[in-house]
């Protein structure tokens, strides 16, 4: 299921809302937040933990009598600032420039200390990057956090850049949470597509993608760097472990020398 949104306005957008029937399928509130200068947004939410992901701008985050700021000139060359807490426990965003947050929520009742996440303990990943498949899949893949850092969390939270014309979470794969991609191309105008669900859906800027129990692969125009968030809901009895089940028939390509076509001449 894909949903785009022809306006964003300041303040939070709602892409998904837990009680609603996409909400029923990913187990979670996803949103974006956009705020101006000096404005301020707060969230509290008594039986959701919350995690605010910094997309770009510059911002003060407040919790518990706690403050810390973020500063990021762009989602594609630079990790980012989240802050994630647990049910109960307010969150008040003010930003100093204009600024876009990734929000996600999801049902949980686990106490945990809240953590704000800065560039340096973000681990990256440069997947692709030894030429496989000619550099088609070349991407980067950023972790927020996971089961292995954050096992009292019902959620996972992550960032994929998708370099253009290229592929990512390629070869297909698939897992049994359910998933969501929100996407940011570095030009408003760029696009790609989403495989999932066996349909193929054209992705645009600020769109959203919702993966559920099926195959799923992206790929960028060429000409357009894609970025997109990732966030995964575990599922009750059966956390995402970097879960990872790839359709079989194409990893071929994974091996030593493969044999891929190219003109002769």
């Amino acid at each position: 299921m894909y949903i785009g949104k022809d306006k964003i306005t300041n303040g939070y957008n709602e892409y998904i809302k837990l009680d609603s029937p996409e909400g029923r399928l990913a187990m979670m509130d996803v949103g974006l937040l956009v705020l101006e200068a000096g404005e301020s947004y707060s969230f509290i939410e008594a039986g959701k933990e919350i995690a605010a992901l910094l997309i770009k701008g510059e911002a003060e985050f407040k919790w518990e009598g706690k403050s810390e700021k973020g500063e990021r000139t762009d989602e594609f060359d630079f990790n980012p600032y989240c802050l994630h807490t647990p049910a109960g426990v307010g969150i008040e965003i003010t930003a100093e420039v204009h600024s876009e947050f990734y929000i996600q929520m999801s049902a949980n009742t686990t106490a945990f200390e809240p953590k704000f996440y800065t560039p340096d303990n973000i681990h990256t990943q440069r997947a692709g990057a030894n030429g496989e498949i000619g550099g088609k899949m070349r991407r980067n893949i950023r972790t927020v956090f996971d089961y292995s850092t954050a096992p009292y969390s019902t959620m996972v939270l992550g960032e994929v850049v998708n370099f253009p014309g290229t592929w990512s979470s390629y070869p297909p794969h698939w897992h049994p949470q359910p998933e969501v991609y929100f996407y940011r191309y570095d030009k408003p105008q760029g696009f790609g597509a989403g495989f999932t669900n066996g349909k193929v859906f054209e992705t645009h800027h600020n769109g959203l993608l919702l993966i559920t129990d099926d195959f799923h692969s992206q790929a960028a125009a060429p000409g357009y760097a894609l970025y997109y968030v990732w966030g995964i809901r575990h599922l009750d009895g059966n956390p995402w472990k970097k879960t990872r089940i790839d359709l079989e028939e194409h990893l071929w390509m994974l091996e030593d020398n493969a044999e891929i076509w190219d003109e002769k001449v």
